[in-house]
């Protein structure tokens, strides 16, 4: 009766050489991600172990998954409440689906995490392409993209944060010029805003251009950082409203803070907008159902998977493709904001 050997996996060459399945899957196939003296490692034990690649696997391996991937690392709570990425991925996948495209969402707990992740997905050829969310000033997920190219990256980030690769981005200081102008308009001079994460790209430019505008309208400016969340949008808006000299107006930079600040607003007797002026810099439904109904800057995230997904598309097929912007938000003017009352 003969002996069947268990044919030998890449969890075992893993094993026995002490590394990752990601960099074992680096060095058999020929790709870089990993040193020289790892690569020759693996390569020996894996002959000395007798492994022996799966054919049908590879094979499968070089054809299209019909899957572009996305990895979030943002809190689950957080991703319960607000709109936009909702919106955002269904707008996608309602594009993909036309041709038979899936996307692929995972959540990772912390960026190294999801650097693991992405890791794994280059190593082993699960997506066709990956969308990035959230970039940040020097971004390892960008320079993982930049070394593997035979994986598309689409950035969502102003070209200047991208490393080189495609991007696609809203015109933030745009938006920011819009509301700094609205305000100043109605009269406002001390107004505060509650922004998002320092370390985004986004911020860092939304932040700059708030400081230019406001110190062009000689306007007083306060901003104190959140991470988006419900909690932060009341603990910030508390903050700002026990300055001796508070604002008169509040921009914030999504809907679910905004909701809590008008919370705040009205639990501390403030009427909205005589005492307090409060602005969402995103709009959504959400900034309809509360009374007063909010102003917001807006945009038809939904529509955007119509610009995205052929973006993808030619990525995936190799072509060349030039960063783009969305169309530029407009303003939506509601009942929360209004001319500040007179000291007199």
């Amino acid at each position: 009766m003969a002996i069947i050997r268990p044919k030998v996996t890449i969890t075992d060459v893993a094993k026995a050489a002490g590394v990752s399945n990601s960099a074992v899957s680096y060095a058999l196939n020929g790709k870089p991600g990993v040193s020289d003296k790892t690569r020759k490692k693996v390569l020996d034990v894996a002959e000395e172990m007798g492994w022996r690649p799966n054919m049908a696997a590879k094979a499968l391996s070089v054809a299209s998954t019909h899957t572009v991937g996305v990895i979030m690392n943002a809190g689950t709570k957080l991703m319960g409440v607000e709109p936009y990425f909702m919106e955002m991925f269904a707008g996608i996948c309602v594009e993909l689906e036309k041709k038979d495209y899936s996307l692929l969402l995972r959540f990772a707990r912390d960026q190294k995490e999801e650097l693991r992740m992405h890791k794994n997905w280059i190593a082993s050829g699960s997506v066709d392409a990956v969308l990035i969310f959230n970039v940040e000033i020097g971004d390892a997920r960008i320079e993982l993209y930049q070394k593997h190219p035979e994986v598309p990256a689409l950035v969502f980030s102003d070209p200047s944060a991208s490393g080189g690769l495609p991007t696609i981005s809203s015109n933030d200081a745009d938006g920011a010029k819009q509301i700094v102008r609205y305000l100043h308009g109605l009269g406002h001079r001390h107004i505060a805003r509650v922004a998002g994460p320092e370390r985004y790209g986004h911020t860092y430019i939304r932040d700059r251009v708030f400081n230019e505008e406001t110190t062009r309208y000689r306007i007083a400016y306060d901003c104190l950082h959140s991470d988006y969340s419900p909690q932060q949008g009341r603990d910030c808006t508390e903050r700002l409203l026990s300055l001796p000299d508070a604002p008169t107006a509040i921009v914030y930079d999504n809907d679910v803070m905004t909701v809590e600040g008008l919370h705040v607003a009205v639990k501390r007797g403030l009427k909205v907008p005589a005492d307090l002026s409060l602005m969402s810099w995103d709009d959504s439904y959400m900034c309809t159902v509360t009374n007063p109904q909010l102003t917001a800057l807006a945009r038809n995230i939904p529509s955007l998977g119509k610009q995205i997904v052929p973006m993808l598309y030619a990525m995936i097929a190799g072509e060349h493709v030039e960063n783009e912007y969305e169309p530029n938000y407009h303003l939506v003017t509601r009942e929360s904001t209004g001319t500040p009352r007179s000291d007199d």
